[in-house]
């Protein structure tokens, strides 16, 4: 039997729709053989009322954010987009959208999401990951690179950062708490896009 390969991007689009984890995403796709409508269905399935198709449910309310570092020398925008100008104005959204800007000016992420990081500079990192690895053996050199990959990841994309307060956040990403919204509020939120200013920069 041919094993179906789930790609980060499929995961990302069935998460967009239906404000499930990662995790739980790529195992419904999964089990679900790629199919997304199939997906869908096992999340109900598993997990119920928390979960809906939100294919047709766009984000076009929200709340834009900022952040001033004590020195005055970072500052941040980040855009936070609801379905609802009911959640929009949440408290729970709005501390969220608050916490991500002091996050981007502490860690300065350079894309929200790995679908937005630029494919030249992903091949480039990639290359020198392969070649880093070239002293290792032929058959594990792709998943070391590939592994590495990730680390990078997690150090230029925003959703794959830990949030940088790990204290009260548990060690958990944005991507994560993101999802713990989602999941509380029963809307599409996304984080739409940011800006980081500094002196000098």
């Amino acid at each position: 039997m041919t094993e179906i390969t789930i790609s980060a991007k499929d995961v990302k689009a069935l998460r967009d729709r239906t404000g499930a984890g990662m995790m739980d995403c790529k195992k419904a796709l999964t089990e679900a053989a790629g199919d997304v409508d199939k997906a869908i269905e096992i999340l109900r399935v598993k997990q119920g009322k928390r979960i809906e198709d939100r294919g047709e449910r766009e984000a076009t309310e929200g709340v834009v954010a900022s952040y001033i570092h004590a020195n005055g020398k970072v500052g941040v925008l980040v855009e936070v987009d609801t379905e609802t100008d009911f959640v929009a104005r949440n408290d729970e959204v709005v501390a969220f959208a608050k916490d991500v800007a002091l996050h981007i000016a502490a860690a300065a992420p350079e894309w929200v999401s790995e679908d937005d990081v630029d494919e030249e500079r992903k091949q480039a990192e990639l290359r020198i990951f392969e070649q880093e690895a070239a002293d290792k053996p032929e058959n594990v050199r792709g998943k070391i690179a590939e592994g590495k990959l990730r680390k990078w990841y997690e150090s230029v994309v925003l959703l794959n950062q830990e949030h940088v307060n790990g204290e009260k956040y548990e060690g958990k990403t944005i991507g994560q708490l993101l999802d713990e919204l989602r999941a509380k509020t029963g809307e599409n939120i996304q984080i739409r896009r940011f800006a980081r200013f500094a002196v000098g920069q």
